[in-house]
C-alpha cells in the first residue's frame, strides 16, 4: 500500500514549541500519508514526544499548523481543536510509553471503555441503559462485538473476563493498542510500543500494526527499536534537538550521514566522516 502517490492524510508544518526559553520544537515539517507506517525516530531529548503531544491536543504548539485530512476531504486543524476532540471528531488515538490500561477492569470492559461516546449517546439521558431497551441495547450489542472482535485479532478472547493488570505484559500493549482502535481511528499514534517486549512479543507486535495499515487505518509511530522500524516502517522522519534532520524511506534513512552522526553523538560537520556506518 505504500508509495508517494497515496494521499496526505497528515501535514505537519514548521511545528514550533517554546516552554520558557527552551526550544523543544523549531520548524519540523513532515507529512503522514493515508495507507502508511510513518516512524519518527531520534536520539532521546530530540523531540519525538513532544510532537506526539502536539498532534494529539496535550500541547498547544507556539507556531506552525497540524492539519489532517480524512477521505471525504473534510479537514481538521488539529494545533486548534479541544484535545478531546482530536480523538472524537479528528479520528486520532494514541497509546502511552507506559501503559495505561483500567488495571482492575475486565480485558473485555477496556474495550468497552473506549467506546463509551456512543454509548452515551444511545442511553436516553439514562432512561434506556436503565430499562435496557431500545437503541441503547442494539448500541450496547455493537459495542461489544466489537471489543470481541478485537480480543479475536490480538488472540485474548479466552481471556475477555479476566482482570487486564492480569495479562502479560505483552499482551497488555497488544490490549492497548486494541482500546484504541475501536475509536475506529483514521489515525493510530503509538508511543514506544515495543518498549520492554521480547523478540516474540515484538514479531507479534509488528504483524500487528502491518494488519492494522491494511485495514485502512494509518500509523504514526515513535521507536527505539531500529530492527522494527526499519521492518514495518514505509516512511521515517528523523529528528534531533527539537529539528528534523532527515526524511525519507527505511533505505534511504538507514544510509543518511547525518542521522548515524546524530545517533553517534557526531555535529553534522562530523557527519560526512560516519558515513560509513549504518543503522541496523
Amino acid at each position: 500500500m505504500a508509495g508517494q502517490n497515496l494521499p496526505e492524510l497528515l501535514e505537519v508544518r514548521d511545528l514550533g514549541l517554546r516552554f520558557g526559553g527552551i526550544v523543544a520544537l523549531a520548524g519540523v515539517s513532515f507529512t503522514a500519508r493515508r495507507g502508511e507506517i510513518t516512524a519518527i525516530i531520534g536520539p532521546n531529548g530530540a523531540g519525538k514526544t513532544t510532537a506526539f503531544n502536539c498532534i494529539t491536543g496535550f500541547y498547544r504548539p507556539s507556531a506552525g499548523d497540524l492539519d489532517l485530512t480524512h477521505s471525504d476531504g473534510q479537514r481538521f486543524a488539529l494545533a486548534r481543536m479541544p484535545g478531546h476532540l482530536i480523538a472524537r471528531r479528528a479520528g486520532v488515538a494514541r497509546t502511552f510509553q507506559n501503559i495505561r490500561l483500567f488495571a482492575g477492569m475486565t480485558v473485555l470492559e477496556n474495550l468497552l471503555v473506549a467506546q463509551h461516546v456512543p454509548l452515551m449517546a444511545a442511553t436516553g439521558l439514562g432512561v434506556l441503559a436503565i430499562l435496557g431497551l431500545g437503541r441503547y441495547r442494539a448500541a450496547e450489542r455493537r459495542a461489544i462485538d466489537k471489543a470481541k472482535a478485537w480480543l479475536e485479532r490480538i488472540d485474548l478472547l479466552a481471556r475477555a473476563d479476566d482482570p487486564a493488570g492480569a495479562l502479560p505484559y505483552g499482551a497488555q500493549r497488544r490490549l492497548e493498542i486494541a482500546r484504541a482502535m475501536c475509536i475506529d481511528p483514521v489515525l493510530l499514534c503509538l508511543d514506544e510500543p515495543a518498549a520492554g517486549l521480547n523478540p516474540s512479543e515484538t514479531a507479534e507486535l509488528g504483524a500487528l500494526l502491518l494488519r492494522i495499515r491494511e485495514e485502512n487505518c494509518s500509523v504514526l509511530l515513535i521507536e527505539h527499536d531500529m530492527d522494527v522500524v526499519m521492518r514495518i516502517s514505509d516512511h521515517i522522519i528523523v529528528l534531533d534537538r527539537g529539528r528534523k534532520i532527515s526524511d525519507g524511506t527505511p533505505a534511504e534513512i538507514r544510509a543518511d550521514p547525518h542521522v548515524i552522526a546524530a545517533y553517534l553523538g557526531e555535529d553534522d560537520e562530523n557527519a560526512d566522516d560516519v558515513a560509513h556506518e549504518a543503522l541496523p
